[in-house]
């Protein structure tokens, strides 16, 4: 604006100086021109003064907003980026999914090529083989051969629950969980507080985002794999220290849709973990179907394999894996004596004529939950309100033949 008002100022002495003095004037009327003249362009100056400033406030408002659509815009940018890759796990998981169900598909069709030669089928049966020995091919050569005593750790009242320690971590954390809809987890320091039953230490409590279904919970590599209640077949994998949800599965097969075990009324899908790392346990299509067992790759939760077991549902009340090899605990009737009458090994290494009478000392209702401890080498199980520690005798198994 000062330099707008100097500039006019300069023009006015620039023209003046083009101006007859008084005693030379021979016109009044071309002075009082020139003088219009002058007020005319110091009003347009100042019109082209105010407009000057006008656009100097809009450009800094604009200057302004762009500055922070520029910070939204690089917000939207990093969540988007985020969102596209996640949708790209989620795409690559999908399509393992798809084609595991195109598999499945193509099985149940059971319509084989008339033109398929004996020698293409041994062929095939012999990549099976190979790819499960591969999959289970943990330095693991152990069998049960029976139980041989039971401790009662600790008493509640609650009927249903589990408890376990974390299956391969050297630590020494026991997690607590109590019902069989629930969403918090009591972390004890050690077994030690866990006994005591005090407040001191008192136990970390951990609430899951989601509830969990049924008593099949595991923890593996400081992770919580549980059932989500209200889905019939979502697998969470839940990260304990940073009490964030890893990650999620969808298990196929038709998982989730019965019981798994007749006598454990709530659990629809039963987790396990042995030397060979994480297993499901559902059961198939049909009333009192025969079990499913599914191993999975606890990194990405992809299916590694499944396999259809002759173990049936009915009157069984829990389950475990030792080295590769599903026990299921059956009950008859929900009163007698808990057994072991089905066996079942995907290598084929354990027939049923290698197995003893492997019995469970008698307690007065089914087991809410069973499961193995490949560290400790025994049994964690939930009885009645009771938690229980199972030492087992084991024996190696025969070489395959």
């Amino acid at each position: 604006m000062l330099a707008l008002q100097r500039g006019s100022a300069l023009l006015v002495l620039f023209l003046s100086a083009f101006v007859p003095p008084p005693q030379c004037a021979q016109d009044p009327g071309m002075v009082h021109y020139i003088y219009q003249r002058f007020q005319v362009l110091e009003q347009r100056l100042q019109t082209c003064t105010q407009a000057t400033r006008a656009y100097i406030q809009d450009f800094r408002e604009f200057s302004k907003n762009i500055s922070v659509m520029l910070g939204q815009c690089h917000t939207y940018t990093s969540e988007y980026k985020s969102a596209v890759n996640n949708l790209a796990l989620r795409v690559e998981r999908a399509q393992r999914e798809i084609d595991y169900l195109e598999y499945l598909r193509k099985a149940d069709m059971c319509v084989e090529s008339e033109d398929k030669t004996l020698a293409e089928k041994l062929l095939q049966e012999a990549e099976e083989e190979k790819k499960i020995q591969t999959l289970l091919n943990a330095s693991c050569d152990n069998m049960l051969m029976g139980i041989k005593s039971l401790k009662i750790v600790k008493k509640t009242l609650d009927t249903d629950g589990s408890w376990m320690k974390d299956a391969v971590s050297n630590s020494p954390k026991v997690y607590f969980l109590i019902g069989s809809r629930n969403n918090t987890v009591r972390e004890f320091a050690n077994m030690g507080a866990l006994l005591e039953d005090s407040t001191k230490p008192r136990p970390r409590k951990l609430i899951l985002p989601h509830s969990w279904q049924g008593t099949g919970q595991v923890v593996y590599k400081g992770f919580l794999f549980f059932h989500n209640q209200g889905t019939p077949n979502e697998i969470v994998k839940y990260n304990l220290q940073k009490k964030t949800v890893e990650d999620r599965m969808l298990l196929p097969g038709g998982a989730g849709r019965a019981l798994v075990y007749q006598h454990s009324p709530s659990t629809y899908i039963d987790l396990a973990v042995d030397e060979h790392g994480l297993w499901a346990i559902h059961a198939g299509p049909g009333l009192h179907a025969h079990l499913v067992l599914t191993k999975i790759e606890p990194g990405t939760l992809g299916v590694e394999h499944s396999w259809d077991t002759p173990c049936s549902s009915q009157d069984a009340e829990a389950g475990f894996l030792l080295c590769g090899v599903l026990y299921v605990v059956y009950r008859s009737g929900g009163h007698g004596p808990h057994r072991i009458t089905c066996v079942y090994d995907p290598r084929g290494t354990i027939s049923e004529e290698d197995l003893p009478n492997l019995f469970f000392p008698r307690r007065p209702r089914s087991h809410s939950m069973i499961h193995y401890n490949a560290r400790d080498k025994q049994l964690y199980a939930w009885n009645d309100g009771n938690q229980i520690i199972y030492k087992l005798q084991t024996k190696r198994k025969q070489p395959v033949k």
